[in-house]
């Protein structure tokens, strides 16, 4: 008796099946930054320290804290994970460990010593008796780098402990694992806890970020068939040079967005509505001018902190760092660009102070 085989072809996908979850994943990610941020800026009490200056508790600093903790475990748990083949148990202990003390060095210090001693620089401008008033000094860095060194000093003595079980070549990978991302989101805690400017500092790395990313993406499907010349080839072949200045375009929009919302933001802090911002902003030329700059200098960097999240991967051969996030892959495929944007506007941000106040 002759047999038949049924076959049996699979059910098409839905088309738009990713693009929803993308979508729905996306919307998730900007509502729980917006919350993360709702609580830095209203979350803060008025204060007396121990000499008797009146100064503002700006606790949801610390908020905002815990979003970045959260960045920097999971982040870090990819690393470790996309390495774990080539790593000793031991290394993961200590690299997720001290990954996660580093920025909890960071944080609680860096609040104690800014915000209940109220240690601070003094404003530039300021007179020769007002700069003799500023005494002490902020040792959250210092305290930092400590507690980073030490676990340094714990992969390497792993060589001796676990000697036959740890080699130099898991050793870098450890040490990979341990700064990237951890250190990148360390610059963003301190883009937090700038004395000044710190809400404008989160506002353009986590906006800038994604304006840049669309509108790269916009331009790349609108004109990369006619502009073809690739970006990175070997890094990224889909990354086209003109997506690439799709993504300043979309920095620079980004840019005006943000000072209207930090302009919405001032007259907040006038009402005393929200932590004193310690800064004023004007509707003058000058002001959009350096917003505009400052746009697209963080969508530059965030293109090429894209791009070094593609080189790891591709590197590993593999395509996504995890799968946290429906549709967009890991923690890391969606913050890497903000890793390098939080670099470049943490510097412009503490240049600014250090110069203008």
């Amino acid at each position: 008796m002759e047999e038949t085989e049924k076959q049996t072809t699979p059910a098409p996908q839905k088309k738009g099946g990713d693009m929803k979850k993308r979508l729905l994943t996306g919307f998730v990610y900007v509502l729980i930054l917006i919350a993360f941020f709702l609580l830095k800026i209203f979350v803060w009490t008025p204060y007396t320290t121990a000499a008797g200056e009146k100064v503002s508790l700006r606790i949801g600093n610390l908020c905002f804290d815990v979003l970045i903790g959260v960045f920097v475990g999971i982040g870090t748990w990819e690393m470790l994970r996309a390495f774990s083949a080539h790593l000793h148990r031991s290394q993961k202990i200590i690299v997720m460990t001290f990954a996660l003390l580093v920025l909890a060095a960071y944080s609680i210090s860096d609040f104690y010593f800014a915000d209940i001693l109220a240690i601070r620089l003094p404003d530039p401008g300021a007179s020769s008796e007002d700069i003799t008033q500023a005494v002490g000094r902020n040792y959250s860095l210092h305290i930092s780098f400590v507690v980073f060194m030490t676990g340094i000093a714990l992969l390497f003595a792993l060589l001796v402990i676990h000697h036959e079980k740890v080699s130099l070549e898991s050793t870098g990978y450890a040490l990979l694992s341990y700064i990237y991302p951890s250190f990148f989101l360390l610059v963003l805690a301190v883009c937090n806890h700038l004395e000044k400017y710190s809400e404008l500092a989160i506002l353009f790395v986590f906006v800038i970020c994604p304006f840049a990313d669309s509108l790269a993406l916009v331009f790349g499907k609108a004109f990369g068939k006619k502009l073809p010349a690739k970006m990175a080839p070997h890094v990224s072949p889909k990354k086209t040079l003109i997506g690439g200045f799709g993504g300043l375009v979309g920095g620079a929009i980004g840019a005006v967005v943000i000072f209207f919302m930090c302009y919405g933001l001032t007259k907040l802090d006038g009402m005393g509505l929200i932590a004193p911002l310690g800064w004023r902003l004007s509707l003058n030329a000058l002001d959009i001018v350096f917003y505009i700059a400052l746009g697209i200098l963080t969508a530059a960097f965030s293109q090429f902190g894209d791009l070094v999240e593609s080189a790891i991967k591709r590197k590993l051969g593999i395509k996504d760092m995890g799968k946290i996030l429906p549709g967009h892959g890991g923690i890391l495929d969606r913050i890497d660009s903000s890793l390098y944007a939080g670099l470049v506007v943490c510097l412009v941000m503490v240049g600014r102070i250090m110069i203008v106040g």
